[in-house]
């Protein structure tokens, strides 16, 4: 039964134009059959009433697909730095070129026990920040997003990994509102211009507006960022803020305004610069004296 089903279903979607058909058509079919993909290799066999109705729900999984609903949506989960993570409408599916920001956060803080206070500005799925606290066990962070949504998942994500013991989220503007200051900021923030949001392909449009949508030149939020971020680090913290293609000077300048030096950029897999490291430069203006653990 399931290779018949997988090769329709993977016909389908490559004829949608859907990249790695075959592929997507195992995972959903997983999904449907609630086992791991790697057991298909082993024909499905069932009576025939549970075989209509894994169908009829295969089926209906591969037309969510087909209409341009995300994989992560229709599986309602996605892996982020080797953790799963729940996902669903309402809240931005986690990317791969955003544990970059993860790990320059592990790099500059590299003491497994440090007691570190994490920030996380709009937080999504809470994906950065649970990653960060699942490796940095005496680590605690505060979560904020304006989705009701997106704090529902983030939430249960932190139940499920056993980190909601060391971690709250809470509705809000970005940092305003938040108190005290913090070791370790993390923002992957709204960048995309209204023109390429226009462009989007109808996968990208299924998720949040909010969560893309950075204005007419893609930099509204790190504006808006810019003003608190500095406001919010320790001496001697450290924020991880994600960039969009081109924008690394833009937003570097942005930051520089108000206070906030960016010690480097770092680029993703593809060489394209995806994550900028910043410190607050102090009252005397002198040059921030780097974590010795830190490299460029």
């Amino acid at each position: 039964m399931s290779a018949l089903l997988l090769d329709q279903a993977a016909a389908r979607l490559r004829a949608a134009g859907i990249e790695s058909p075959r592929l997507e058509a195992r995972l959903l079919l997983a999904h449907v059959l609630d086992i791991a993909p790697e057991t298909l290799v082993q024909p499905f066999v069932a009576a025939d009433s549970e075989e209509a109705e894994v169908s009829e729900r295969y089926a209906t999984a591969v037309a969510r697909r087909i209409a341009g609903e995300p994989l992560a949506y229709v599986i309602g989960r996605r892996e982020f730095w080797s953790l799963d993570f729940s996902v669903g409408r309402g809240v931005l599916v986690p990317r791969p070129e955003s544990e970059k920001l993860v790990e320059e956060a592990f790099h500059a803080f590299p003491d497994v026990n440090a007691r570190l206070n994490v920030l996380d500005l709009g937080t999504g799925s809470g994906c950065l920040l649970l990653a960060f606290l699942s490796e940095r066990t005496n680590a605690r962070g505060l979560g904020i997003d304006a989705s009701p949504d997106a704090l529902l998942y983030a939430r249960t994500n932190a139940t499920a990994l056993g980190l909601d013991n060391r971690v709250h989220f809470s509705k809000g503007d970005w940092a305003r509102g938040v108190n005290g200051a913090f070791d370790v900021i993390f923002a992957n923030p709204p960048y995309l211009t209204e023109a390429e949001l226009a462009e989007a392909p109808p996968e990208l449009r299924a998720e949040p507006r909010a969560a893309f949508a950075g204005g007419p030149d893609g930099l509204d939020a790190y504006r808006a960022l810019a003003a608190q971020i500095g406001t919010h680090l320790n001496p001697a913290g450290r924020a991880f803020v994600e960039v969009g293609l081109g924008q690394a000077d833009a937003v570097a300048a942005i930051f520089s305004l108000a206070g906030v030096e960016t010690l480097r950029a770092v680029p993703d897999l593809l060489g394209i610069p995806r994550c900028l490291v910043l410190a607050a430069v102090p009252p005397d203006g002198q040059k921030v004296i780097g974590n010795p653990k830190e490299s460029g």
